[in-house]
Order: structure tokens, then C-alpha cells, then sequence
């Protein structure tokens, strides 16, 4: 059975239009792919030596697995916000004497081959091979590897749960934000050393392969309670909800599992990589990756932190910035057939800020390299990133109900000021200014950690009000709606 659904889902994807007009998008994608598994491969070759090298008086395996309580956090974080159940069209499939739970163990067992699972092996076989070499106990090395695999799938199986609990909810992101903000504040100030536990807790796994039977027990649980809750969902006459909605769609491109606003963002990709204007903004992106090398090798900005900022916000919301002044001109030419039809505006934005957020996510990782320059410049960027996510995405969605110019996508990007009005001109001053004085003075009255820590306490804000300013920022679309139809029907 297992061998027919893969049959029917490779027909479905090489029949489909979307493997006809999307080489070019797979084509960057395995190339992100790529650097990714480069960046983790770097770092489990390098990790042992250099944390030898800075922490000679402590044990550098010891101090992996002290480090592994903050590596869960992250991962569990970014696959809330970028992981989602595999897609498989399940209806047709409902009406054949096919049983259900072969099709959910069949879109479970898809997950474990996800990217994210298989990702961090990149470095922990590397680390566990250097290990070896240095004379660490085999077994105990064998069995850590095999830990942190399982430890990756409970996380994968645990991120499905917490999503299905939390996306009934208007404020989406708040249980898991506040679980790991509690967790790591709870470590962070020493109320208690979770990652001290934590690490404990894997030296005693390890010592024995037995004790293995315990993560493969939970694994098990998690598994069961995942099966349980989408087999209940599983009817002709409901399509499943949060991760699952995607499933009912008949479209195995990977945007359909952001679900309603999976249609615009298509749109939007489409029209990124056809048109002769938004194509060369991309280009013009990855000129902006390298912005930080005119100011970080520079002495005189050494000891200027706000400068700091202000190329962290461009570097990692260059794209966010550049195709977000812009909204929704970019669909002018279309605008009004979009209107007319029966379309629900909030998924239509929310495929803008998806874009957007997922692009500040993107810059921040392909400027990781940046840490050669010191840890604080990395910090930065990912205060900066948080900032743009939760803040600058929501600034320029609203801003975009000002815009009143028509675009022609079919000219140049740079130095092009057609479709520039007062509203581009003045969103600097938002977006680039303001986390620079909220940073500033965080800064001057207490230290360069409370300064960063501003900035993440906003864009967490932004994350946690992320449904309430989207209806905010949708009633104002609405109200607007037909002067902005009007405005983009005539030639500027």
C-alpha cells in the first residue's frame, strides 16, 4: 500500500503544472539546501577542536551536551514556524476500501523523511566520528548518536501536537513562545539548571543501550497521540484542521501547506521570478547579503553597536524591505480581477507576510558567516531578524494601504522610481530608524544586552498580537478597497 501511494503521489507531482513551471524555484531551493547541510557540516567538523581550543580546561563532549537543552529549544522553535505535516490528497482515497490508518501512518512515516530530521546529522556524525578518534568509549558514542536521532524525532512529533493545540486559538504562536521563553528563562537566570539536568539525563542514556528503550517509549507515545488526533479528523465531510488542512488539496506544491494563502503566495512567486522588475530585486537582495563587509572589517565602527543594528536590520530585511514598500502595487496590473473575485483579504496579506517573514529567516541564516567578525554581530542579526518579523513585516502591510501607484513589472529594478510615492519615502523612518533608538536607548541606560533584548521583546510582541494587527490591518485594506481599484486602473 505503502508502494501505491508514493506511485500515485509521483504521478500527481510530474503530471501537475507546478513541476512544469517551478524547475528554477526547486533549482534555489536545493542550492538553500546545500548550504544548509554545509553550514552543520562545517560545524560538527570544526566544533571539537575549537571548543578545545577556547575551553581547555573543560571537557568538550560535556560541554556538547550542555549545549544540547538550547539546540532542542531552536529546533523546536523553527519547526513550529517552518515545518509543517507532509501534504497528500486523502479524498479520493476515502472512497475506496482503502483504511484509514494505513493513510496516517503513511503521512506520519512521510514526516520522519523531513529535512529538518535529517539536517542535524550533519553534524552530530562528523562530532560523534571526531569523537571517536579522540579515544572516547565507542559504544557510549554510538549510543549518543543514536539519542540525538531520537531526540530529533520526538521533537518533530511534538512540534505536529503543539501546532494542532495552538492553531484554534487567535494568538497561534503564544504556547509555544511562552514554553520556550519560560524554559530558557528558567536557565538562563539559574532558577533552574535545566541544562545541567538535561545533560545529565544524557550521560546516563548513553552509559547503557537499554536505557535507549526510554526516548524510543516516548517517541512511541507521541507517535500514537499524533495518529490518534488526525485519524479522528480523517472524513469526507471535514477537511482536516491546522497541519492537516493542506491535505485536502489537490496541489502538491510545497506552499499548499500554508493552507488558504497558499493561492497568493503561489502568485507571488510566480510574478517574483517572471517579471522583469521583481526578478531583478532579487538580484539586487543578494548584493545587500554583503552590506555588513563595508562596516564590520572597519575599526571606526567598532565601538558604534547602533550602526551595528541598523546593518542588521538591513541585512537580514533587505528583501522584506524592498518588496514590502511596494504592497500591494505589485499586483496592480491584476488588482482588480483579484478583487472581484470571492477571496477572504486576510489570507491575501497573510501570503505577503509569509513571504516576508520567511525571507528575514532566510537572510539571517545566509549571513551566519558573519560571526567570524565576533559573536555580538551575530546576536545582532538575530535580534534583528526578530525584529523585522514581528514589527517590520506588520509596518509595511499597513503602510501598503496608502499606496495608490501602479508598478509596470516589465522594467528594470534598480534606480527605478516608478511607482514610488510619499509612502515609500517616509517608511524608512519605521523601519530603520525606530529599532535603532528603541535599541539606543536600551543601550545608554543599561548595557548592550538590554538594547538587544528590546529588540526582541518587540518583535516577540508583534509575534504574539501577530492575529489581532492582522485584523487591524485588514479592516483598513477593506475600507480602501475601492479607491485603491480605481487608483491602479489609471496609468501613472
Amino acid at each position: 500500500m505503502v508502494s501505491d501511494f508514493i506511485r500515485l503521489e509521483w504521478k500527481q507531482f510530474i503530471r501537475s503544472s507546478y513541476w512544469q513551471k517551478s524547475v528554477a524555484l526547486n533549482i534555489i531551493l536545493v542550492f538553500v539546501a546545500l548550504y544548509f547541510i554545509l553550514v552543520f557540516l562545517g560545524l560538527g567538523i570544526i566544533l571539537f577542536p575549537l571548543l578545545k581550543e577556547k575551553m581547555p580546561d573543560k571537557d568538550p563532549f560535556n560541554t556538547v551536551n550542555q549545549f544540547l537543552f538550547f539546540w532542542f529549544l531552536a529546533d523546536l522553535l523553527m519547526r513550529f514556524f517552518f515545518q509543517k505535516l507532509p501534504v497528500m490528497s486523502i479524498k479520493p482515497l476515502l472512497t475506496l476500501p482503502v483504511k484509514k490508518n494505513k493513510i496516517v501512518h503513511y503521512v506520519l512515516g512521510k514526516s520522519v523523511l523531513s529535512f529538518f530530521n535529517f539536517l542535524p546529522l550533519f553534524t552530530v556524525i562528523p562530532l560523534g566520528t571526531t569523537l571517536l578518534l579522540e579515544g572516547y568509549d565507542a559504544a557510549i558514542i554510538v549510543n549518543w548518536m543514536v539519542l540525538l536521532f531520537i531526540c530529533t524525532l520526538i521533537i518533530n512529533f511534538l512540534n505536529f501536537i503543539i501546532e494542532s493545540k495552538s492553531a484554534s486559538t487567535d494568538l497561534a504562536m503564544l504556547p509555544i513562545l511562552t514554553l520556550v521563553g519560560l524554559l530558557y528563562l528558567l536557565t538562563h537566570f539559574e532558577l533552574i539548571a535545566l541544562d545541567n539536568y538535561l545533560s545529565l539525563a544524557v550521560h546516563w542514556l548513553i552509559s547503557n543501550s537499554l536505557f535507549l528503550l526510554i526516548p524510543m517509549g516516548i517517541l512511541a507515545l507521541l507517535y500514537s497521540i499524533n495518529f490518534r488526533m488526525l485519524k479522528k479528523q480523517l472524513y469526507l465531510d471535514q477537511s482536516l484542521k491546522s497541519k492537516v488542512t493542506v491535505v485536502s488539496s489537490s496541489d502538491l506544491s510545497w506552499t499548499n501547506r500554508f493552507g488558504n494563502s497558499a493561492p497568493f503566495l503561489q502568485l507571488d512567486l510566480r510574478m517574483l521570478w517572471r517579471n522583469k522588475r521583481p526578478r531583478s530585486s532579487v538580484f539586487i537582495v543578494l548584493l545587500g547579503l554583503f552590506y555588513g563587509l563595508i562596516f564590520y572589517p572597519n575599526p571606526q565602527y567598532q565601538d558604534m553597536p547602533a550602526m551595528y543594528v541598523f546593518v542588521g536590520i538591513f541585512v537580514t530585511g533587505i528583501f522584506l524591505i524592498n518588496f514590502g514598500q511596494f504592497i500591494p502595487a505589485w499586483d496592480s496590473g491584476y488588482y482588480k480581477l483579484l478583487m472581484s473575485q470571492n477571496i477572504p483579504y486576510k489570507d491575501y496579506l497573510q501570503s505577503k507576510y509569509l513571504l516576508m517573514a520567511s525571507s528575514a529567516f532566510l537572510m539571517f541564516v545566509l549571513s551566519i558567516p558573519y560571526v567570524y567578525f565576533g559573536w555580538k554581530v551575530l546576536l545582532i542579526h538575530f535580534a534583528a531578524m526578530i525584529y523585522n518579523i514581528g514589527i517590520n513585516t506588520h509596518v509595511l502591510l499597513y503602510a501598503g494601504s496608502f499606496n495608490r501607484k501602479k508598478i509596470n513589472l516589465s522594467e528594470r529594478a534598480a534606480f527605478n522610481y516608478q511607482g514610488t510615492g510619499a509612502v515609500q519615502w517616509l517608511l524608512g523612518i519605521p523601519l530603520l530608524l525606530l529599532p535603532l533608538g528603541f535599541f539606543y536607548l536600551g543601550y545608554k541606560l543599561v548595557n548592550f544586552q538590554t538594547g538587544i533584548a528590546t529588540l526582541i521583546g518587540l518583535g516577540i510582541l508583534g509575534f504574539l498580537f501577530h492575529e489581532v494587527l492582522m485584523k487591524f490591518i485588514t479592516k483598513k485594506y477593506i475600507e480602501v478597497k475601492h479607491s485603491m481599484v480605481n487608483a491602479f486602473d489609471q496609468d501613472n
